[in-house]
């Protein structure tokens, strides 16, 4: 494994209320943050895996995995996928640069800088990134670019199902006030999410399909713990807007861990297009189903 680094990871566009993912919130640093990264890879690795060998990820295949965490998937790609190589991006490559595996190179840069990367992958993949950033169009039609011919671009992001009608709840109170209060803080922004598909056959992209993949909130499951510790350490832009008090929030967090438990979390949308001045497009294979294992923490 090869560590690099770049562009600083201290650079580029701040949030709607001056502060930045990674510095006013979500912290690295912070004890425990890695292992809230970790959670949220236990909820959506296997989906997300699964798609990226449906595109046809596999031996040869160049990657790049933008926002790469933890880098469960940088891993994977080329443990369980057998790609050639990974180059994991990340403004903070602490989590990363810890569990080396042959193949992969780990770049501490920030993608919101022009040429933070140079060449061209068969993937290039990106996941709760771009839902933290401004000049989303710009950055989307910057991945484009980076994709080889007869490969393909995949980005998730987060969408937001607690919306007005949904069913009032303690979980679906927070969720509404953390979005409300990341948005005004570090300017962390799902509403647009739904326009992935339109954005990438702007960027220029062909055969552009999406999925939207749901986990189910159980007591003591991934995703449960993940958004717990995302409370713990959003609670100051919680109770900011005004939807929520402290006791709110703890009211939640035990929500979230009890049999009472009947909520709708929050989904994650897939979409993926191909660059096709090349080779043929290439064709996507049956979706196999995920394993449950990703619903249950360790």
């Amino acid at each position: 494994m090869r560590t690099a680094r770049a562009v600083s990871a201290g650079t580029g566009a701040s949030g709607a209320g001056g502060g930045r993912y990674g510095e006013s919130f979500f912290r690295p640093e912070q004890a425990g943050e890695g292992r809230r990264i970790d959670f949220g890879a236990l909820a959506y690795d296997d989906v997300t895996m699964a798609r990226l060998r449906a595109v046809g990820a596999g031996p040869g295949w160049r990657c790049l995995d933008v926002g790469a965490g933890t880098g469960t998937v940088s891993r994977r790609l080329l443990q369980d996928a057998g790609v050639a190589s990974v180059l994991a991006v990340d403004r903070d490559v602490r989590f990363i640069g810890g569990r080396p595996v042959p193949g992969l190179e780990v770049l501490e840069a920030d993608v919101t800088a022009p040429g933070f990367v140079s060449g061209r992958f068969r993937l290039v993949h990106a996941r709760f990134v771009l839902m933290h950033l401004p000049e989303r169009d710009r950055l989307i039609t910057a991945l484009a670019e980076l994709v080889a011919p007869g490969g393909v671009l995949v980005l998730s992001d987060a969408v937001d199902l607690t919306s007005d009608s949904a069913p009032s709840t303690p979980y679906a109170t927070a969720m509404r006030a953390m979005w409300k209060g990341l948005r005004a803080t570090i300017g962390t922004d799902v509403t647009w999410v739904p326009s992935y598909p339109r954005l990438l056959r702007e960027a220029g992209l062909g055969s552009v399909a999406a999925e939207i993949h749901v986990p189910p909130l159980l007591p003591g499951s991934a995703i449960s713990r993940f958004w717990a510790d995302t409370w713990k350490r959003s609670r100051a832009a919680m109770t900011a807007t005004g939807l929520v008090d402290d006791e709110a929030v703890d009211e939640a967090v035990r929500y979230l861990g009890s049999d009472e438990c009947a909520a709708v979390s929050a989904g994650m949308l897939t979409a993926w297009g191909w660059r096709s001045d090349g080779p043929a497009t290439p064709r996507t294979r049956a979706f196999p189903q995920p394993s449950h294992d990703a619903d249950r923490a360790e």
